[in-house]
């Protein structure tokens, strides 16, 4: 029986990719005006300094903002203006201040959801960024626990089940990114609902999941939809129990 519903927050609860999407094409512009950026393979070199930034800094606008001025200056070849750079720091400040809008029917979804369940949010990112944005969004008040991580991966999610006292089998993770969101859960013996997002950073876009968890996964195309999705799902979950799975 899943007894644990756990919510995503960037791209499942409000809008989020976008904003880092137009920070990316007035960096490409700015770095555009020293380089070829086809030559310069700007947008693969950005994408492997992030990757090889979160280990340090972490995801989000800080550790963004700084992999786009470590790429600038590495594919100008130091080149790049101070005043440039500047305008870099600033575009980073306005994925920082960017508003919090819902995405369509999410706060009723989850409303209805926790009329039933207990709910966690579960979200990935700079603390204070992640903390802003949740108190901005009004849907703190119907979440039992607000859970800011550094990955998300088996290590946090086992944690958040101990703490709760519930088995992976009993849990159910809604999210956009198969990657963070679904395949760490499913792996662990849960259950996924993938709401996916018009846009997904390429970071989120590779997963290792299998034909066989298919099962385990219900994907919807609106918020509205969750809900039955949840629904679906604990059928499933009752018949692995029965053994009619």
């Amino acid at each position: 029986m899943i007894q644990l519903i756990g919510f995503d927050g960037d791209d499942t609860l409000w809008h989020s990719e976008g904003y880092y999407q137009s920070a990316h094409a007035e960096f490409e512009s700015i770095v555009g005006r020293y380089v070829d950026l086809a030559d310069a393979r700007l947008h693969e070199r950005l994408l492997e300094t992030e990757r090889a930034s979160i280990r340090l800094f972490g995801y989000g606008a800080k550790g963004m903002t700084l992999s786009m001025l470590e790429a600038a200056f590495a594919v100008t070849g130091g080149r790049i203006a101070a005043d440039d750079m500047h305008r870099i720091v600033g575009l980073g400040k306005q994925v920082m201040a960017h508003p919090v809008e819902l995405l369509p029917g999410i706060r009723d979804a989850v409303a209805a959801i926790a009329h039933h369940y207990p709910v966690v949010l579960v979200t990935k990112g700079d603390l204070f960024h992640q903390e802003a944005k949740v108190a901005a969004s009004g849907l703190a008040d119907l979440f039992r626990r607000i859970e800011i991580v550094s990955e998300k991966d088996a290590r946090s999610y086992t944690r958040l089940l101990l703490e709760f006292g519930v088995e992976p089998e009993s849990f159910a993770m809604v999210g956009n990114s198969l990657r963070s969101d679904i395949e760490p859960v499913v792996r662990l013996g849960g259950w996924g609902i993938h709401v996916p997002y018009h846009v997904t950073w390429a970071h989120e876009l590779d997963n290792g999941l299998q034909p066989e968890h298919d099962r385990q996964v219900i994907r919807v195309d609106a918020a509205a939809s969750i809900p039955k999705a949840l629904a679906a799902l604990q059928s499933r979950a009752q018949a692995r129990i029965t053994g009619r799975d």
